[in-house]
């Protein structure tokens, strides 16, 4: 069955609570699970140590209103393995919107590390009193280690855009990244890892966008960038992304944000079809976007409908990554005004 079909039959066994094992074969699913295990042990447990709060305030001396983020999952999102807070992924996100957009950010970050789809539900009731203007989740690795039924990760995902997306939060998810590029799954379980995530991330993108959210692409952030240079772009247990990792795996993050917070320039606004932007049919684009790095996925209408014969229209883009700016070190109350964020 090839990724379209599958990332089809998968997020439908995710609606309508099936097993979603026959998707990827129950064979193939437990041999990636006994490889993860076998991982996990070459990698090691996780330590106790608690990744650096990036929440806080970004942009010193812009104006407001303040943009409200909420950064929501596991370890990549929380920044395991870095020492500083200005090197997790929620400090690059913090301050390149605040510098692309001219104004202040608060950021709130819940991630934990070792949490997987079922937590999101717990982390939303921490963030929802403030109401953010969008939530940036990252979520699903650890899904595939503790053998999470692929069809039960992507309801819990579903479940968890629903409640933001109904709360009024915009909703960026970053898909499951190219498991078959960590080091300590070897040959030739690595290929199949290989096509297990990419039919989860692309399950992953029909689901978020039919509950209103969109999507960004993370495989090949985890492909060609960190097999090039695995001592650079991952942390010394060959799992997590180094400080430099969790740079590149921002920079195809804040792209979206913007573009959700309705703060994209005007030539950008609508798709180029010269850059490979369309509009799809959601499976289909699905399964283009797992192939190459930051590329996003929405919800859109062709001729006043918002779906056609073969399912919702989305439209793909791969939004121009702008310089990252130089991270803050986030402060953790306003000073320039008395505006208050809850929670």
């Amino acid at each position: 069955m090839g990724t379209v079909g599958a990332a089809r039959k998968l997020a439908s066994a995710a609606a309508f609570g099936g097993g979603g094992l026959s998707v990827l074969g129950a064979g193939l699913y437990g041999v990636l699970v006994a490889e993860a295990k076998l991982a996990r042990r070459a990698i090691g447990t996780h330590d106790g140590t608690t990744p650096p709060d990036a929440t806080g305030w970004y942009g010193r001396g812009r104006p407001g209103p303040a943009i409200k983020i909420a950064l929501l999952g596991d370890s990549m999102a929380a920044g395991y393995g870095v020492d500083r807070v200005e090197d997790t992924p929620g400090a690059h996100i913090g301050s390149s919107v605040a510098a692309q957009a001219q104004r202040r950010v608060h950021l709130r970050a819940v991630a934990v590390v070792g949490a997987k789809s079922r937590d999101l539900d717990s982390q939303i009731d921490k963030i929802l009193g403030t109401r953010p203007d969008v939530a940036i989740i990252l979520i699903g690795g650890n899904d595939v280690t503790h053998t999470v039924a692929p069809s039960a990760s992507v309801r819990f995902l579903a479940e968890a855009v629903r409640r933001l997306h109904d709360a009024g939060t915009e909703v960026v998810v970053g898909t499951c990244p190219d498991l078959g590029t960590i080091r300590p799954i070897a040959p030739p379980l690595k290929q199949v890892a290989r096509q297990w995530s990419r039919r989860l991330a692309a399950a992953q993108t029909i689901t978020v966008v039919e509950e209103g959210g969109r999507t960004v692409s993370l495989g090949d952030i985890l492909g060609p960038e960190f097999d090039a240079a695995p001592a650079l772009l991952f942390g010394p247990d060959r799992f997590h992304p180094s400080a430099d990792g969790y740079k590149q795996v921002a920079s195809v993050l804040i792209p979206s944000c913007l573009a959700a917070l309705g703060l994209m320039p005007d030539d950008e606004i609508k798709p180029e079809p010269f850059r490979g932007e369309g509009v799809l049919p959601v499976a289909t684009a699905a399964a283009a976007a797992v192939k190459t790095a930051g590329t996003e996925l929405g919800g859109t209408e062709v001729s006043g409908s918002q779906r056609g014969l073969r399912g919702r229209w989305v439209e793909l883009r791969h939004r121009r990554r702008t310089p990252s700016a130089d991270a803050e070190t986030p402060e953790e109350s306003d000073t320039s005004s008395t505006e208050a964020v809850e929670g």
